[in-house]
């Protein structure tokens, strides 16, 4: 991912000096493992740890430049990262990597990486909930309009909009703890998955060091289903932001106006127009959802690999994994700052809502209509043609309000009453279920009204 939409601590899961600390892990467990069980002596393993620890301590670009060196000759990592390691830790490391294959370590490095950067999302998660929870707590009853098709459909309350959005981001953070679960897994198994080399206690010990489960059933690597669920749950939890994204954007039109991203001292929204105000932060968060659900495909595609190894899901990951969870990061982060910060306007709600003559109560006047004794057929039929008296006449001089055409229309008079069809025009009849609601979602109802 490019530096623009990386942050540090997520980056540094993914930087060489990372992935080679964890390699080292793997192989100076194994190691310890093997002493523990009488293969290779315990002052071998204790050299490799001491040695290994100390050249990991001081790794630095020479290092690196040397893996690399090595790599160019060999066309293989693991080898040149062994090469070096031996370099470091001398006759000792022949007990290194001793029965293993490449993708035992390359695998479990990258449960492990996924892992961390699993945890780091999870703190996402955590901080775009409490954005999303104030937000509710703070608009739990001001009144909004609801929009079907993106007209105008029937009153609601801004702070029920947030609760939806913040009943998704808790199902979100279900679905990433159920993925790093299954994606939290370790292959020490050997060529082939056969454990021919190895004694199977070697990978439980790993395993349990690393926090970690065993794989069943490796063959050589871990099989990629568990990495495509991964994906899939990266990609749903990044359509959760882009839904999101879009009702602000939609809300900040110039046209609606009832919300938008907060504007900072000194930003500019355009290099022409000294006026906009753009939301670009959602429509930001919009491109890298697009991005985040492209991984899912290349990683389903990872699943059918060759017999019991081939690296063709090698290049792909190289490249997914980091962006994938890089991007996601950065977009939980800027969702986060964005919905925490969101300037709300209650007064522009209101005027929204009251901007089409009342015709938003229609489907409280056509109950009304039908508590009376009026058929549900002819009710609609009379609640239609006075919202369209109002509709068609929306700020022309003979225009007339939606209780006005209702008050005079002939087949109402003497049918309803007024106070009957002024009860249907209350907005607040709307929030009558927003503390049960609140605390179906949070667990409590919130302030009162």
């Amino acid at each position: 991912m490019v530096p623009r939409y990386s942050r540090p601590a997520m980056s540094a899961i993914w930087a060489p000096e990372n992935r080679y600390r964890i390699w080292f892990e793997i192989e100076a467990l194994a190691c310890e493992a093997m002493a523990e069980l009488g293969e290779i002596p315990k002052e071998s393993a204790r050299t490799i740890r001491e040695r290994g620890d100390a050249a990991m301590a001081a790794f630095s670009s020479v290092d690196l430049d040397r893996i690399d060196a090595i790599e160019a000759e060999t066309r293989h990592d693991v080898i040149a990262f062994l090469t070096w390691l031996a370099e470091k830790i001398g006759p000792d490391s022949r007990f290194v990597h001793l029965g293993m294959t490449s993708s035992d370590v390359l695998d479990t490095c990258l449960a492990v990486q996924l892992t961390q950067a699993t945890d780091i999302l999870l703190e996402g998660l955590d901080s775009v909930l409490a954005a999303l929870k104030k937000q509710a707590f703070a608009h739990k009853y001001t009144l909004t309009i609801g929009r079907s098709h993106a007209i105008h459909a029937e009153p609601t309350s801004f702070g029920l909009k947030m609760a939806g959005h913040y009943a998704e981001f808790v199902r979100n953070r279900e679905r990433l703890l159920t993925a790093r679960a299954e994606i939290a897994t370790c292959a020490i198994s050997g060529a082939v998955g056969t454990f021919a080399h190895l004694d199977p206690k070697i990978e439980e010990f790993v395993a349990d060091k690393l926090g970690l489960k065993i794989e069943p059933v490796s063959t050589q690597v871990i099989p990629r289903d568990r990495h495509a669920a991964y994906f899939c749950a990266l990609a749903v939890i990044a359509s959760g932001i882009e839904r999101l994204a879009t009702e602000v954007r939609h809300l900040q039109r110039s046209e609606v106006r009832e919300a938008e991203e907060f504007f900072h001292p000194g930003q500019k929204g355009s290099s022409a127009m000294p006026h906009k105000r753009n939301p670009v932060l959602s429509e930001n968060l919009t491109g890298l959802a697009r991005l985040i659900r492209s991984h899912v495909v290349p990683a389903l595609e990872n699943v059918a690999l060759w017999h019991e190894r081939d690296i063709s899901h090698s290049a792909v990951e190289r490249n997914i994994c980091p962006d994938g969870t890089i991007g996601l990061d950065f977009a939980l982060a800027r969702l986060a700052g964005m919905m925490d910060k969101l300037v709300v306007y209650p007064e522009q709600m209101a005027a929204n809502l009251e901007s089409l003559g009342g015709v938003v109560h229609s489907g409280e006047v056509l109950l009304a209509l039908a508590r009376a004794g009026v058929l549900r057929e002819d009710a609609y039929r009379i609640v239609q043609r006075c919202a369209m008296a109002t509709w068609t006449k929306l700020g022309k001089p003979d225009g007339r309000s939606f209780r006005e055409n209702l008050g005079d229309d002939p087949d109402i008079v003497g049918k309803v009453a007024p106070e009957v069809l002024d009860a249907a025009m209350d907005s607040r009849a709307h929030l009558k279920a927003v503390d049960a609601r609140f605390r179906l979602v949070f667990g409590e109802p919130g302030p009162a009204a």
